[in-house]
């Protein structure tokens, strides 16, 4: 049966916009000379660094046999299958067939190639759509930038769609609920409204009375290309120097029942205070975090896939609904493109 057009942006969006950049790895996950198996927007991917120290993204797949690159070996800055030996370009084209000289395969483009940057070290790859089939400019977040802000990258694997994810960071409310018995979240109001400011490339939503006392803001960047979220955790006297802890969170689907997120947690200091809270986050404050990270994963792991055909939401979810309405109108253009393109 023929899908209908709704049903097609729905799944767009479950799956994933095109033409935007996400992040797939932390760079530090692939040396020199070594390769790494990724999979993100439903593709099986493989990474891999030449011995020019330069990062390549193709698929992960040999277009001899259909077998996983992965399993294979990095040879100068071309990746070589472990089955038979051929040889591909980060570029997805054939460089050498071993076994047979003077192959036709050689030089020809078989499969599909990505282009990827590093910035703070993580690896932003671009997954092109029809109406933007080159990659458009990446825009980091500011804390990436400039000198205000030290930061560390940690990633987790999730057991839900990215969308809920997301969601979950546009739900200012559940703060004092799910995460009421946390060091950082435990204080402050369970009784609340909230409200929602535009900025440039997506939207705000913030909690109305209450200011700095649990998860009160967040902030919803979904127009821009590289789409990303960022919240405020407070902190108490005795979590050092800098203020309140800045999360910027990069969230890839990898299929539709996972995603994987990437998230900076950054402070705003400077000098010997940059040091200081290092140590102190290391040794103190990092596990008290997983705690809280924790609480939303084992949530939104145990909601059903289809949990929003029932749902009933009020006034704490206008966030999600306007975070769902721009989803939905980016996958409806990119949908409109493809079948343009075929007519």
């Amino acid at each position: 049966m023929k899908m209908s057009f709704k049903d097609r942006v729905e799944q767009r969006v479950t799956q994933g916009l095109l033409g935007q950049w996400y992040v797939i790895a932390k760079s530090l996950q692939v040396q020199q000379g070594g390769l790494l198996k990724v999979k993100a927007l439903g593709r099986d991917l493989v990474l891999w660094r030449g011995d020019d120290n330069i990062l390549r993204c193709t698929e992960d797949y040999c277009p001899h046999r259909g077998a996983a690159l992965s399993e294979g070996s990095v040879r100068g800055v071309n990746l070589a299958c472990a089955y038979h030996g051929i040889q591909l370009t980060g570029n997805g084209v054939v460089a050498k067939v071993p076994a047979l000289r003077g192959c036709p395969l050689e030089g020809r483009k078989e499969i599909d190639s990505f282009v990827v940057e590093e910035h703070a070290g993580g690896v932003f790859a671009y997954f092109p759509s029809v109406d933007a089939p080159d990659p458009i400019r990446l825009v980091l977040p500011y804390e990436f930038t400039g000198d205000d802000y030290e930061y560390f990258l940690t990633t987790s694997l999730w057991e839900a769609n990215y969308r809920y994810a997301v969601e979950n960071i546009a739900d200012p409310m559940h703060g004092p609920y799910l995460h009421g018995d946390t060091f950082t979240l435990s204080g402050g109001s369970s009784e609340d409204r909230v409200k929602l400011m535009n900025v440039e490339g997506g939207f705000v939503v913030e909690r109305v009375a209450q200011k700095g006392a649990n998860f009160d803001w967040a902030e919803l960047i979904v127009k821009n290309g590289t789409p990303h979220c960022r919240v405020n955790i407070p902190y108490p006297a005795a979590g050092g120097p800098g203020g309140m802890m800045r999360v910027v969170n990069f969230l890839t689907p990898v299929d539709e029942t996972n995603c994987r997120i990437f998230f900076w947690r950054c402070r705003k200091v400077k000098g010997l205070e940059r040091e200081a809270w290092r140590m102190l986050f290391r040794a103190t404050f990092e596990p008290l975090h997983w705690q809280v990270l924790e609480q939303d994963r084992k949530m939104l792991a145990a909601m059903r896939p289809d949990a929003r055909n029932r749902e009933r939401l009020y006034q704490h979810d206008i966030g999600i609904t306007r975070l769902r309405q721009t989803l939905s109108r980016m996958a409806r253009a990119q949908i409109l493109a493809e079948d343009e393109l075929k007519d």
